[in-house]
């Protein structure tokens, strides 16, 4: 066997652990976000009403602390993730691969540091001695603050990542062993949470959430990762087109 040979083969067998290491953190990270996001957001926020929002967060229980540690979970996967997909695509362009490594390690870090005021919203409601010199109404009030600021910081991160999908989806085009429809869903993807988040910031009874319906191409790319690390890449990886 020659030197080029061996050097495909192990370029193969990098893709193939790239691409299921992707795939298993992608997988965790959907089954985390939403246990998360419906126990530390959706079911406890109510807009405008800081007395039923803390009455929602002492109510969960640990439910809302279980949920901000499977957010922080999320943001540490995030990274593992840009990495393997940094490894799969490298060999598809080097350069653009490496720009949508880093637009998803921007996100995380942003994403990580908005989750600090969950962690500040269940302090100030945790009843401690020290925080007796504030009104119950003040407390109140801080840990609604917390949650719009949580929210308000993650739609900053998510721009990022939107960015991060639309040069994804490019990479998955060129790749050839990635279908091209699936690259265009990815496409979609991210500009579903680019215009939310925008929407989100300049229009103050923005209610749509586009990001609902256009997730799809993130969904199903989990399962295509898996695919082609279990099964190889194929000729047609070589050739760039599928």
């Amino acid at each position: 066997m020659n030197t080029n040979q061996n050097a495909s083969r192990f370029i193969d067998v990098s893709q193939r652990t790239a691409a299921i290491v992707a795939g298993v953190g992608l997988l965790l990270m959907a089954i985390l976000s939403p246990f998360a996001f419906l126990n530390v957001y959706q079911n406890v926020f109510v807009p405008g009403d800081a007395a039923a929002t803390a009455g929602n967060i002492i109510a969960s229980g640990n439910l809302f602390n279980i949920g901000t540690s499977f957010f922080l979970v999320v943001a540490i996967l995030d990274i593992v993730v840009a990495w393997a997909l940094y490894e799969l695509f490298k060999p598809i362009d080097q350069s653009l691969s490496l720009l949508t490594a880093w637009l998803r390690l921007a996100y995380a870090p942003i994403f990580a540091l908005a989750l600090t005021n969950l962690f500040s919203a269940a302090q100030l409601l945790s009843g401690a001695e020290y925080l007796k010199v504030f009104e119950t109404d003040q407390l109140n009030a801080l840990a609604l603050l917390s949650l719009s600021a949580f929210k308000n910081g993650w739609d900053i991160g998510l721009v990022i990542f939107g960015l991060h999908l639309l040069a994804l989806g490019y990479l998955a085009f060129k790749s050839g062993f990635i279908p091209r429809w699936l690259s265009v869903l990815i496409v979609i993807a991210g500009i579903g949470y680019i215009v939310d988040s925008f929407g989100r910031f300049l229009v103050p009874i923005y209610n749509l959430s586009l990001a609902r319906f256009t997730f799809v191409g993130e969904a199903i790319l989990i399962f295509w990762l898996l695919w082609i690390g279990i099964k190889g890449f194929g000729k047609e990886s070589k050739t760039g087109s599928l």
